[in-house]
Order: C-alpha cells, then structure tokens, then sequence
C-alpha cells in the first residue's frame, strides 16, 4: 500500500512545484529593449545678411512658407518597452528637447548659455504606460505622468490645433472595435508665479493651475473614412473662469482622390476657446470667449512624379476670441511637389492669409485692423527618399512675403516696406 501512494505522492508534489514555478513565472521579464526616436529642425535663414526672429505670422496662419524661427531644433524620444510572461507590458518614454524657439546662429563659444536663455534643453513629455492586465482586459492601459496627448497639427501652417499637453494621468480601451479614453491633465498657466514667493503683505501666492478633463472615441468608421470625437472640460483654480471644447475629426482619402485628408470642426468657450481641443498653460478666457474652428489639410498623389500638400484654415469669435471683438483669420496655402529623381525634389509654396476684427481691437484702428498676406516660396530639397515626406532633406529656398500694406507688414515682422524676401536652407529629419 506504501509503495502504491509513492508515485501518487510524487505526482502531486510535482503539480504542486509546477504550479508556484508558473506563479512566480507570470512576472518574468520575455523582452525588454530600448528605441529612440528624434526630430531636427535646421533652419538657417537670412535676410539682407541678417539673421532674424520673426517668423512672419506663421503660428497666427498667416503664412505657409519655411518661416520656423528655430537654428539648431534638435528632439530625442527615448521609449524602454518591456514584456511579460502573462502577457503584461509597459512603455516608458522620454522626450527631451532643446532649441525650440531660438533664433539666434550660436557659435562654439557656447554663448546661448551665456547671453540668452530661449529654447534651452527641456523635458518635455516623461510617462509610463502599463497594458494587458488581466482585470483591466488586454486591450485597456493606463498612464501617468507629463505627455501630448492627441496631437494633431495642420500640414503647412505646422501648427497643432488639437493636444493636451500637461502632467496627468489617464486610461485608454476599446469600446465596439474603436479606441475610447479618459484623461485628466493639468498645465500651470502662463506667467504664473511659483508659490515659495509671497506678495507685498507675505502671503503666499496661488496658482492659476489649469485642468481638462478629456474624453475621446476615436476610429468609428463612417462615410468611407474614419471619424474620431473629443471633448474636454476646462476649469481653473482660484478662478471662476471654466469651458467646454469640442471636436469632430474626419479622416479619408485626398477627398475621393488617391491620398489622404484630416478635416475637423471644433469648438471652444471660456477657457477652451483656443481651437476648442488645445489645451495647454496657454489656455484660458473668460465668459465672453468663443469661437469655431475649422481646417482641412492633406496630401494628394497626382502621379508617379507629382504630389500636392494644402491646407485650409479657419478661426473665428462667435463672441470674443483672446479679447478681440469678431477676430477672425483664415489660411489657404497649397504646396505642388515634383520627384526629379530619388534624390531630388522641387516644391513651391503658394499661401494667403487673413486676419480681421472689429476697430480697436488689441488697440488696432485703420489700417491696422485687417491684414492680408501672400507667401510664394521656392525649394529644391536634396534628400535620400524624394516623397513629399522624404527625410533626410537639405531644402535650400527663396520665400518671399507680401503684405497689403505697411501696418500689416509691421504686424509680422517685416522692417522695411510691405515685402520682405528671405533666403535659406532647412535641413530637416526625422527618425
């Protein structure tokens, strides 16, 4: 009878040492790597042998050219991914920067240290994401941490119209097949003094501290594309001051021709009355701000050698938009590429912007009050791959910029005259 409960004794004893190796195993590291990823901006421009600052109202969709202010833009993305055994995984990614905005030709002296502190190395999205756990379900993850959240950005002005970019924390899943989620972030706004100081009197001084709250479905299949939905709840504290914005993104082909388009109609009141979705430590407004938002911008493949880029761009206050009465600007720009051969790519930029508001608003009267903005701009790209989206690309170019009149040429930048001419090379990748 002994020798008969041996081998039963011995079956369970091994059950039971598989079943704790399989527990502590669960955990168990299956792959853990590291990428990087990055992005430069190069863009040594000139006028009348001067460097210059201005970036002729591209950020406002005045213009479409290669007017970014930024020398030396250098942004690195570090993510360490890591699975599990049961199926669990996590990212964790860095981005840092350094150079945004800075418009001056450093030299080897390291001078920028020295004289001028804009574009100086920053950290700009640092957060963990951790997916396919079992209570969760394999298709939700959750995050926390500093991140941009949702961006999308028009393809000439360059300008992101829909973000949330801020510390906070979130959860993603699927709900029919399509991405859903919610996500709390907050942003310091602007300008805001750091609360270890005190005013006259000694009191410590509070923050104007901003949070949106954002839910979003995106991917729901509809009229032969794609459609994504976002809508955020903005408030602030130590302020009465709160709004709602609101966006519906169409996504489909180059509209019913072989390419793609993004078009989207947003909008925005109170503290969202920047494009509605924007939403960062620039957000804010009061109860007479609002405004509606529209843009359509895409890539259309004409042929093997021809592709064209364009972009249309409206903003206006349906009350009030960043204080100005019935402000409203618009951007039309489109940018016809030719492939050469691999290496080679000709491109122009044709681009008219527009701005308008009621007399004496920011203090503007007569001429002052509407501008109008032309862009013509020529560029041979020297690059490794001559897509409209080939990068590595050395682009040398000639822009010219031309105002309506002086006022307006005054607004962006230009010092003589109504028209300015600039002359560069953008070098530009992304990996």
């Amino acid at each position: 009878m002994k020798h008969k409960l041996v081998p039963v004794a011995a079956a369970l004893l091994t059950a039971l040492a598989s079943h704790n190796v399989a527990a502590e195993s669960a955990t168990d590291i299956i792959s853990d790597g590291w990428e990087v990823h990055g992005y430069a901006s190069m863009n040594y421009r000139m006028v009348e042998g001067e460097t210059v600052d201005t970036e002729y109202g591209k950020p406002d969709y005045k213009t479409a050219g290669t007017h970014g202010q930024s020398t030396n833009q250098v942004e690195f993305v570090i993510k360490k991914r890591t699975e599990h055994q049961n199926g669990v995984w996590s990212d964790f990614v860095v981005r840092s920067e350094y150079g945004n905005g800075n418009s001056y030709a450093y030299s080897s002296p390291g001078s920028q240290k020295q004289e001028h502190h804009d574009g100086q190395f920053e950290i700009k999205e640092t957060f963990v994401e951790i997916g396919g756990i079992s209570f969760l379900g394999e298709d939700t993850s959750v995050w926390g941490g500093q991140r941009f959240l949702n961006r999308s950005a028009g393809i000439l002005s360059g300008e992101f119209w829909k973000q949330s970019s801020g510390v906070g924390a979130g959860v993603q899943t699927k709900l029919g097949g399509n991405t859903a989620g919610l996500a709390v972030v907050s942003a310091d706004a602007d300008g805001t003094i750091n609360d270890v100081e005190k005013d006259e009197d000694g009191n410590r001084i509070d923050r104007n501290t901003l949070t949106s709250v954002d839910l979003y479905y995106y991917g729901v299949q509809a009229l032969g594309g794609s459609f994504d939905f976002d809508l955020k709840f903005m408030s602030q504290a130590n302020s009465d001051d709160d709004g709602i914005g609101a966006s519906i993104t169409y996504n489909r082909d180059y509209y019913g021709l072989d390419g793609w388009t993004q078009t989207a109609v947003a909008y925005g009141t109170g503290i969202a009355q920047n494009r509605g979705v924007n939403f960062g430590s620039w957000s804010g407004g009061n109860d007479n701000a609002e405004s509606i938002f529209f843009t359509s911008y895409g890539v259309l493949n004409i042929s093997d050698n021809w592709q064209m880029g364009s972009e249309v761009t409206y903003i206006a206050a349906l009350d009030e938009l960043w204080g100005a009465e019935d402000l409203e600007r618009m951007l039309i720009a489109v940018r016809p590429s030719y492939k050469v051969n691999d290496n080679l790519r000709l491109e122009m930029t044709a681009s008219y912007g527009y701005e308008n508001g009621k007399d004496g608003y920011w203090g503007r009267s007569g001429d002052d009050v509407k501008s109008e903005i032309y862009n013509v701009e020529l560029a041979a790209p020297i690059t490794v791959n001559a897509d409209y989206f080939g990068r590595p690309q050395i682009k040398p170019y000639v822009s010219h910029i031309m105002a309506d009149d002086r006022a307006s040429a005054k607004q962006i930048g230009i010092r003589n005259g109504d028209s300015e001419t600039v002359i560069g090379v953008h070098t530009e990748i992304w990996f």
